[in-house]
């Protein structure tokens, strides 16, 4: 079936799981097209707040009822065939499409598309190329994987024909884009149980390069990248560190890592000095690639300069909770070793004290593949705390844990529950220090219990 079409003749559309993060920027778009739309979520939350004070009927909990009147189903990822609402449809003959296909039809009817994929770093680029755009008055519409202080949420609803979005490699929903730009950050060892290896990884990448029309926007430094995109055809635009790249970060200097310092330079000739407020050499990659994408477009040297300086990062990016008693508590989303590893050395590097990264490994066949390089990425904080694995949706056939990983990183401490996690980090940690939960999971809990923890001791003296 052509759903492009589909969406030309049809008014009401029922989301199914509207709340979640990859759910509620389509509702919002399609229901600014005028779209009659109706949804439904197992929780309440600030997205689906969000998407209540529409006036969109929500309904809390599945059931058949729910789909009354659509015309079309949409459901995330993480719904299952035997959703009632998925077989009342099928039932009924309503069309049932997943999350990635309708993020496929939502932006192809956009004239210039932006899709921001890479292993590592697409939220934070995505936010940060949004930022800038919106910022400089390109009023595009954006999708976003993280929360984004500027715009007050994940999403963006504008008026011009720019979109950015996210596009995610995982099972090849990316292959549903046909973007106009794509972005392409990195290319890593991940998504392993799905992928099997590494060439098979440069292969989905390569078959995205084919399906964008206008430009790509590439990471010159990334060996990589490079191999995946030497047979496509179309408009190049590298970035990076090294000589050959057209946009190029030089004379790179750091306030104790904080405040990441260089010049951009397009071509030999420099266009501005950058000074961002997010930590890192990595996120001096992801403004490469913003502020590349960004001038590509139209966006002065200034504007990109001002709103990249102004970009104060993504929830669960490296995101402060506070300072109780001196004791700096963070979260960071880095669930792959590149990740931690560039989170951690940026860490490092901030004048703690002591560092404590609290980790939770995410998927048995990640933790079982990835192992050494797990371990190797550990050693770097002062101190190291592994929780237990996070299944997600997958079985223990690897028969791996996080004892396993703990074995191999001297002075890291195994344990299990977030609450013995909590109690340990209280007990031990100093004025000075930092506390940072790491993980794709639901670790940042074990970050809100350990400042609510040190703010009651801080309190009662």
């Amino acid at each position: 079936m052509n759903y492009d079409s589909l969406m030309d003749n049809i008014k009401r559309i029922h989301f199914i799981g509207i709340g979640g993060s990859g759910m509620c920027p389509l509702a919002e778009i399609l229901h600014h097209e005028g779209y009659e739309l109706s949804g439904s979520d197992m929780n309440e939350g600030e997205t689906l707040d969000r998407i209540k004070g529409y006036g969109i009927p929500v309904f809390m909990g599945h059931a058949a009822e729910n789909i009354k009147g659509a015309e079309l189903v949409v459901y995330s990822a993480a719904v299952k065939e035997t959703n009632p609402e998925r077989q009342a449809a099928k039932e009924l003959g309503i069309p049932c499409i997943e999350r990635s296909v309708m993020l496929g039809i939502v932006t192809r009817r956009y004239r210039r598309s932006i899709a921001v994929s890479g292993t590592h770093g697409k939220t934070t680029t995505t936010a940060m190329l949004s930022q800038v755009l919106i910022g400089s008055g390109f009023d595009p519409s954006a999708i976003i994987g993280g929360k984004l202080p500027f715009i007050g949420g994940n999403s963006y609803v504008g008026h011009s024909d720019l979109i950015v979005c996210e596009a995610c490699e995982y099972v090849d929903t990316f292959l549903q884009l046909n973007p106009f730009i794509s972005i392409i950050l990195n290319i890593d060892a991940d998504h392993l149980d799905y992928f099997k290896n590494l060439d098979n990884i440069k292969k989905s990448f390569n078959k995205f390069a084919h399906q964008t029309t206008g430009l790509l926007v590439i990471n010159g430094d990334d060996e990589n990248t490079l191999d995946a995109v030497k047979d496509v055809e179309i408009e190049k635009i590298t970035y990076g560190f090294g000589e050959n790249c057209d946009y190029r970060a030089e004379n790179i200097s750091a306030d104790k890592g904080v405040h990441e310092q260089f010049d951009l330079y397009f071509k030999g000739e420099k266009l501005t000095q950058i000074k961002l407020i997010v930590p890192g050499k990595h996120n001096i990659y992801n403004a490469l690639a913003a502020a590349a994408t960004a001038h590509y477009l139209g966006a002065t040297p200034k504007e990109i300069s001002e709103n990249l300086h102004k970009f104060g990062g993504v929830h669960r990016r490296f995101e402060i909770l506070g300072t109780p008693d001196g004791i700096t508590v963070a979260d960071d989303f880095a669930h792959h070793p590149t990740e931690l590893t560039a989170t951690l050395n940026a860490a490092m590097k901030m004048g703690f004290n002591k560092v404590w990264a609290i980790f939770q490994p995410h998927t048995f066949s990640r933790t079982a593949m990835l192992l050494d390089d797990f371990a190797e990425a550990l050693k770097i904080p002062d101190q190291a705390i592994i929780s237990a694995i996070l299944p997600v949706r997958e079985t223990n056939t690897y028969n791996i844990y996080s004892t396993d990983l703990g074995a191999k990183v001297p002075g890291s401490v195994c344990l299990d529950t977030f609450e013995e996690i909590t109690d340990y980090v209280c007990k031990n940690a100093k004025e000075g220090d930092l506390i940072l939960t790491m993980g794709g999971g639901n670790v940042y809990m074990c970050a809100n219990m350990i400042y609510k923890q040190l703010k009651y001791m801080e309190e009662n003296k």
